[in-house]
Protein backbone atom coordinates (compact mmCIF):
# COMPACT_ATOMS: atom_id res chain seq x y z
CA UNK A 1 0.00 0.00 0.00
CA UNK A 2 1.26 3.46 -0.90
CA UNK A 3 1.78 5.81 2.10
CA UNK A 4 -0.64 8.29 0.51
CA UNK A 5 -3.38 5.65 0.68
CA UNK A 6 -3.46 6.30 4.43
CA UNK A 7 -1.96 9.78 4.68
CA UNK A 8 -3.32 10.51 8.14
CA UNK A 9 -1.76 7.38 9.61
CA UNK A 10 1.57 8.00 7.85
CA UNK A 11 1.59 11.54 9.23
CA UNK A 12 0.56 10.60 12.77
CA UNK A 13 3.23 7.92 13.03
CA UNK A 14 5.94 9.99 11.32
CA UNK A 15 6.54 13.73 11.31
CA UNK A 16 3.49 14.49 13.45
CA UNK A 17 3.96 11.83 16.10
CA UNK A 18 4.74 14.57 18.71
CA UNK A 19 1.33 16.12 17.93
CA UNK A 20 -0.55 12.86 18.39
CA UNK A 21 -1.93 10.53 21.04
CA UNK A 22 -2.55 6.80 20.82
CA UNK A 23 -0.48 3.72 20.09
CA UNK A 24 0.45 1.12 17.52
CA UNK A 25 -3.17 0.29 16.63
CA UNK A 26 -4.71 3.77 16.41
CA UNK A 27 -3.65 7.37 16.73
CA UNK A 28 -5.29 10.78 16.60
CA UNK A 29 -4.14 14.38 16.69
CA UNK A 30 -4.28 16.18 20.00
CA UNK A 31 -7.72 17.79 20.39
CA UNK A 32 -6.32 21.33 20.02
CA UNK A 33 -4.30 20.48 16.87
CA UNK A 34 -6.75 18.74 14.54
CA UNK A 35 -9.69 16.34 14.45
CA UNK A 36 -8.21 13.61 12.26
CA UNK A 37 -7.58 10.07 13.46
CA UNK A 38 -6.38 6.91 11.72
CA UNK A 39 -5.43 3.24 11.97
CA UNK A 40 -2.83 1.19 10.06
CA UNK A 41 -5.55 -1.16 8.82
CA UNK A 42 -9.26 -1.86 9.19
CA UNK A 43 -8.98 -4.92 11.41
CA UNK A 44 -11.24 -5.26 14.46
CA UNK A 45 -8.44 -4.59 16.96
CA UNK A 46 -7.40 -1.37 15.24
CA UNK A 47 -10.98 -0.13 14.93
CA UNK A 48 -11.67 -0.86 18.60
CA UNK A 49 -8.50 1.02 19.57
CA UNK A 50 -9.63 3.99 17.50
CA UNK A 51 -13.06 4.05 19.14
CA UNK A 52 -11.37 4.00 22.56
CA UNK A 53 -9.54 7.25 21.74
CA UNK A 54 -12.81 9.21 21.61
CA UNK A 55 -14.65 10.63 24.59
CA UNK A 56 -18.46 10.37 24.66
CA UNK A 57 -19.98 12.86 22.24
CA UNK A 58 -16.64 13.57 20.56
CA UNK A 59 -16.10 13.33 16.80
CA UNK A 60 -13.09 12.80 14.54
CA UNK A 61 -12.42 12.86 10.81
CA UNK A 62 -11.19 9.79 8.93
CA UNK A 63 -9.61 10.04 5.46
CA UNK A 64 -8.08 7.24 3.41
CA UNK A 65 -8.15 5.69 -0.04
CA UNK A 66 -9.56 2.29 1.08
CA UNK A 67 -13.27 2.27 1.85
CA UNK A 68 -13.88 3.42 5.41
CA UNK A 69 -15.07 0.98 8.03
CA UNK A 70 -16.98 2.52 10.95
CA UNK A 71 -15.46 1.54 14.31
CA UNK A 72 -17.81 -0.26 16.72
CA UNK A 73 -19.80 2.06 18.95
CA UNK A 74 -19.43 5.03 16.59
CA UNK A 75 -21.77 6.41 13.96
CA UNK A 76 -21.26 8.39 10.76
CA UNK A 77 -22.18 12.05 11.24
CA UNK A 78 -21.05 13.23 7.80
CA UNK A 79 -19.40 11.64 4.80
CA UNK A 80 -18.27 12.60 1.34
CA UNK A 81 -15.81 11.79 -1.40
CA UNK A 82 -12.69 13.82 -2.02
CA UNK A 83 -9.92 13.73 -4.58
CA UNK A 84 -6.22 13.46 -3.79
CA UNK A 85 -4.01 15.49 -6.11
CA UNK A 86 -0.25 15.51 -6.71
CA UNK A 87 1.90 18.32 -8.12
CA UNK A 88 3.31 17.34 -11.50
CA UNK A 89 5.56 20.32 -12.23
CA UNK A 90 7.83 22.77 -10.46
CA UNK A 91 5.95 25.60 -8.76
CA UNK A 92 6.94 29.08 -7.67
CA UNK A 93 5.53 32.30 -6.27
CA UNK A 94 4.83 34.43 -9.32
CA UNK A 95 4.76 37.53 -7.17
CA UNK A 96 2.19 40.24 -6.65
CA UNK A 97 1.62 43.56 -4.88
CA UNK A 98 1.47 41.98 -1.42
CA UNK A 99 4.32 40.47 0.57
CA UNK A 100 3.88 36.86 1.64
CA UNK A 101 4.43 36.67 5.37
CA UNK A 102 5.46 33.67 7.43
CA UNK A 103 2.71 32.97 9.97
CA UNK A 104 3.21 31.37 13.37
CA UNK A 105 2.29 31.43 17.03
CA UNK A 106 1.78 35.24 17.24
CA UNK A 107 -0.77 34.95 14.41
CA UNK A 108 -2.64 31.94 15.81
CA UNK A 109 -5.79 33.82 16.86
CA UNK A 110 -6.13 35.57 13.49
CA UNK A 111 -5.49 32.32 11.60
CA UNK A 112 -8.20 30.56 13.57
CA UNK A 113 -10.63 33.44 13.02
CA UNK A 114 -10.03 33.42 9.24
CA UNK A 115 -10.39 29.64 9.05
CA UNK A 116 -13.56 29.72 11.16
CA UNK A 117 -15.04 32.30 8.79
CA UNK A 118 -14.10 30.52 5.55
CA UNK A 119 -14.13 26.82 6.61
CA UNK A 120 -11.21 25.42 4.57
CA UNK A 121 -11.36 22.23 6.65
CA UNK A 122 -10.81 21.34 10.31
CA UNK A 123 -8.78 24.17 11.83
CA UNK A 124 -8.26 24.41 15.58
CA UNK A 125 -6.20 26.66 17.92
CA UNK A 126 -2.95 24.78 17.20
CA UNK A 127 -3.49 23.54 13.65
CA UNK A 128 -0.78 26.00 12.60
CA UNK A 129 1.75 23.77 14.40
CA UNK A 130 1.35 21.10 11.70
CA UNK A 131 3.61 22.93 9.23
CA UNK A 132 4.66 26.20 7.62
CA UNK A 133 1.98 28.78 6.83
CA UNK A 134 2.14 31.86 4.64
CA UNK A 135 -0.31 34.74 4.66
CA UNK A 136 -1.19 38.13 3.19
CA UNK A 137 -2.05 41.19 5.28
CA UNK A 138 -3.63 44.37 3.98
CA UNK A 139 -3.33 46.69 5.91
CA UNK A 140 -2.37 44.86 9.10
CA UNK A 141 -5.28 42.45 8.66
CA UNK A 142 -4.93 38.78 7.70
CA UNK A 143 -6.75 38.45 4.37
CA UNK A 144 -5.58 35.07 3.11
CA UNK A 145 -3.39 32.14 4.08
CA UNK A 146 -2.23 28.69 3.05
CA UNK A 147 -0.02 26.14 4.74
CA UNK A 148 0.88 22.53 5.33
CA UNK A 149 -1.06 19.75 7.02
CA UNK A 150 -0.23 16.03 6.65
CA UNK A 151 3.44 15.07 6.33
CA UNK A 152 4.13 11.73 4.67
CA UNK A 153 7.70 10.55 3.95
CA UNK A 154 8.61 12.26 0.69
CA UNK A 155 5.36 14.27 0.57
CA UNK A 156 3.73 17.26 2.28
CA UNK A 157 0.13 18.42 1.96
CA UNK A 158 -0.92 21.91 0.91
CA UNK A 159 -3.90 22.81 3.10
CA UNK A 160 -5.67 25.56 5.01
CA UNK A 161 -6.07 27.61 1.82
CA UNK A 162 -8.57 30.36 2.55
CA UNK A 163 -9.35 33.95 1.61
CA UNK A 164 -11.47 36.50 3.43
CA UNK A 165 -14.70 37.19 1.49
CA UNK A 166 -13.65 40.82 1.06
CA UNK A 167 -10.43 39.78 -0.73
CA UNK A 168 -11.72 37.13 -3.11
CA UNK A 169 -11.02 37.49 -6.80
CA UNK A 170 -7.50 38.85 -6.24
CA UNK A 171 -5.72 35.58 -6.97
CA UNK A 172 -4.44 35.21 -3.41
CA UNK A 173 -5.46 31.54 -3.03
CA UNK A 174 -3.64 30.61 -6.22
CA UNK A 175 -0.52 32.55 -5.31
CA UNK A 176 -0.35 31.22 -1.75
CA UNK A 177 -0.97 27.63 -2.86
CA UNK A 178 1.85 27.88 -5.38
CA UNK A 179 4.18 29.48 -2.86
CA UNK A 180 3.56 26.81 -0.21
CA UNK A 181 4.00 24.06 -2.80
CA UNK A 182 7.26 25.66 -3.98
CA UNK A 183 8.62 25.62 -0.40
CA UNK A 184 7.72 21.93 -0.14
CA UNK A 185 9.53 21.19 -3.40
CA UNK A 186 12.56 23.15 -2.19
CA UNK A 187 12.85 20.62 0.67
CA UNK A 188 12.91 17.79 -1.88
CA UNK A 189 9.33 16.68 -1.17
CA UNK A 190 6.32 16.39 -3.48
CA UNK A 191 3.28 18.55 -2.72
CA UNK A 192 -0.14 16.92 -2.55
CA UNK A 193 -3.57 18.08 -1.47
CA UNK A 194 -7.17 17.04 -0.99
CA UNK A 195 -10.39 18.65 -2.22
CA UNK A 196 -14.02 17.66 -1.98
CA UNK A 197 -15.01 15.92 -5.21
CA UNK A 198 -17.87 18.41 -5.57
CA UNK A 199 -15.60 21.46 -5.18
CA UNK A 200 -14.97 21.80 -8.89
CA UNK A 201 -13.74 25.44 -8.72
CA UNK A 202 -10.96 24.44 -6.31
CA UNK A 203 -10.04 21.38 -8.36
CA UNK A 204 -9.90 23.51 -11.51
CA UNK A 205 -7.65 26.02 -9.74
CA UNK A 206 -5.24 23.32 -8.62
CA UNK A 207 -5.19 21.83 -12.10
CA UNK A 208 -4.01 25.17 -13.50
CA UNK A 209 -1.09 24.93 -11.05
CA UNK A 210 -0.16 21.50 -12.38
CA UNK A 211 -1.84 19.28 -9.79
CA UNK A 212 -3.40 16.10 -11.10
CA UNK A 213 -5.78 13.64 -9.44
CA UNK A 214 -3.94 10.61 -8.07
Amino acid sequence: MHPLDRPVWASLTGAHAPLSVGGALARRYRPDVNRFAATPDDGPEALAALAALLAPGESVFLAQVPALVVPPGLRVAKQGLCVQMLATRALRDDGGPDALLRLGEPDAAEMLALATLTEPGPFLPRTHAMGDFLGVRRPGRLLAMAGERFRVPGYAEVSGVCTHPEARGLGLARRLSAAVAARIQARGEQPFLHAWETNTPAIALYETLGFRVR
